[in-house]
C-alpha cells in the first residue's frame, strides 16, 4: 500500500490519478463504404477491470492510420446479460489504442495491460485489462472512409450483438450496417513500429 510522506505526495498522487482519467483522443465521422462476410477466424474480447459507460468503447482497426470506435457490451441483448466490463473488439491482428500515443495488437494483450476507453466526445481514460478471451468465430469486415479520404477497416465478429458507435453516441449493430452509414473513428499518420509512430514509408491494405 502506498504511504505518502506528506501532503505534497498525496496531492501529486491525486493529480496523477486525474491525469490518467482526463485524456482526449480526436474523433471524426467516418462513412461506411463496404461490408463483407469473410469467413472464420480468431477474435478477441477485451475483458477489463472497469465497467464502461454506454457511450464508451475501444478504438480498433486493421490499419494504423485509422480505427473505429467499437462499443462495450453495455447495451441490452434479448438472449444474454450485459457485460459492461467487456468490448468484443475484433480479429486478433487488429490494432487498438492503448495510450494517447501508442497502439498494441489485440493478440499481444494480456492481464495487467492498459488500454484506452474512449467515449463519443473523445474523452478517454486508462483501463486495466483483466483477461483476453480469444475464440474462433465468423468474421465481418467493415470498410469506411474519413472525410479527408483516409481508408479505415475493422474486422469484427459477425454477430448482431457486436456494436459500433456513431455520431451522437448512436449504437449500431454491425450486422445491420450498410454503405452510407456514419461511424465514429480516429485517424492518424500511418506507419508504426512496436506500437509507436515512425516516419517512414509504410503501406497497409
Amino acid at each position: 500500500m502506498l504511504t505518502p510522506n506528506g501532503i505534497i505526495d498525496a496531492r501529486e498522487l491525486g493529480q496523477l490519478c486525474r491525469k490518467a482519467n482526463n485524456l482526449e483522443v480526436s474523433l471524426e465521422e467516418l462513412e461506411v463504404t463496404k461490408i463483407s462476410h469473410i469467413g472464420m477466424g480468431e477474435r478477441a474480447c477485451v475483458d477489463t477491470c472497469s465497467n464502461f459507460a454506454k457511450d464508451e468503447g475501444i478504438l480498433i482497426g486493421s490499419y494504423s492510420q485509422g480505427m473505429i470506435l467499437v462499443s462495450s457490451e453495455t447495451h441490452p441483448l434479448p438472449y444474454m446479460p450485459t457485460r459492461p466490463f467487456r468490448v468484443n473488439a475484433g480479429a486478433i491482428h487488429s490494432y487498438l489504442v492503448s495510450s494517447v500515443s501508442q497502439t498494441n495488437y489485440l493478440s499481444e494483450l494480456s492481464s495487467g495491460h492498459k488500454v484506452l476507453g474512449v467515449n463519443c466526445d473523445g474523452k478517454a481514460r486508462e483501463i486495466v485489462v483483466g483477461r483476453m478471451k480469444i475464440e474462433v468465430r465468423p468474421l465481418l469486415s467493415i470498410d469506411a472512409v474519413s472525410q479527408s479520404g483516409i481508408p479505415v477497416n475493422v474486422i469484427v465478429q459477425d454477430d448482431w450483438h457486436v456494436r459500433v458507435l456513431g455520431p451522437g453516441g448512436k449504437v449500431l449493430n454491425v450486422t445491420e450496417l450498410k454503405p452510407g452509414d456514419k461511424l465514429l473513428g480516429h485517424t492518424a499518420p500511418s506507419g508504426r513500429h512496436v506500437g509507436l509512430p515512425v516516419k517512414e514509408s509504410c503501406l497497409e491494405k
